[in-house]
């Protein structure tokens, strides 16, 4: 049975509404996560949430451990993980208030650790089609039944941070064809594959970023309001999940990203790496 993870952005913290709600700690060998993990069960069905910047937003875009974040939610028996994160605009029919699913990336991060595999332990997975069709599905139907306006399909530029965009900048990517701007969905998104996981990217657009003629002249008062009815939606959606995800296959083979992946022979394998990677690998392993 599906087991759901959340990975909640700026201003979502918890989830409400959880049975037997639990907050765990959970070591990896990657470290420790951003926040222990809240396990519950929400009409039947378990789930796992862990706030990406920690309670009370103590971890930058760029400090946030992905690897062990990753790791955590895999180790914890997640199948089916959603990312929801606030985000600008590139695009005037995307306004603030409406929600993108996203499904497509680009990785202007530096800073960060992209995968699992290393030396000693090689393997090149495919990200062309990153995100999981049939849960990106589930997500648009259950933003739509918690009242939002639904984007399917659209590219997200995730940029390092903490600061945000120059208007030169923010015009390039709009020539990219960008449609939203975000700095953590990278390398989520990479270490979800990696891992197996189901990943949809659940993209809440706050405001315009600086390419818009009147974005000088918003306020954070707006942004902070418009975030706020955000996660109410995305609480929403978040409740309707576990009766919206169907036993159908996954058409990208989510769960079947490692096969033909690992390139390192068995007899030259790092011991060490390969007994590091017996939760993320261990199946290929």
């Amino acid at each position: 049975m599906a087991v759901i993870g959340i990975i909640g952005g700026s201003g979502l913290y918890q989830v409400d509404g959880l049975q037997n709600a639990e907050w765990r700690a959970l070591d990896t060998p990657w470290g420790a996560p951003s926040d222990a993990l809240l396990h519950g069960m929400l009409d039947g069905t378990a789930m796992v949430f862990l706030p990406r910047h920690g309670r009370g937003h103590v971890h930058t875009p760029s400090s946030v451990p992905y690897r062990a974040n990753i790791a955590a939610m895999k180790a914890a028996g997640v199948t089916h993980l959603v990312s929801v994160s606030a985000t600008g605009s590139f695009r005037d029919d995307m306004a603030p208030g409406d929600f993108v699913i996203v499904d497509q990336f680009i990785d202007r991060t530096v800073q960060r650790a992209a995968s699992f595999f290393g030396p000693g332990l090689v393997a090149h997975v495919s990200i062309a089609h990153p995100v999981c069709p049939l849960l990106s599905a589930a997500c648009a139907d259950a933003a739509r039944g918690a009242g939002a306006t639904v984007h399917e399909g659209g590219t997200y530029l995730a940029m390092e941070g903490p600061q945000f965009s120059t208007v030169a900048e923010s015009r390039l990517y709009r020539e990219w064809g960008c449609d939203v701007i975000g700095m953590t969905n990278m390398p989520e998104a990479r270490l979800a594959r990696e891992a197996e996981l189901h990943y949809a990217s659940v993209a809440m657009i706050t405001d315009f970023d600086s390419w818009h003629p009147d974005h000088g002249s918003v306020q954070i008062t707006d942004i902070l309001r418009t975030l706020q009815g955000n996660v109410g939606r995305a609480a929403e959606m978040v409740a309707a999940l576990p009766g919206m995800l169907t036993d159908a296959t996954c058409s990208e083979g989510c769960d079947h990203a490692l096969d033909h992946a690992i390139m390192t022979a068995p007899d030259m394998r790092d011991p060490a790496m390969v007994y590091r990677m017996k939760t993320i690998a261990g199946r290929v392993l």
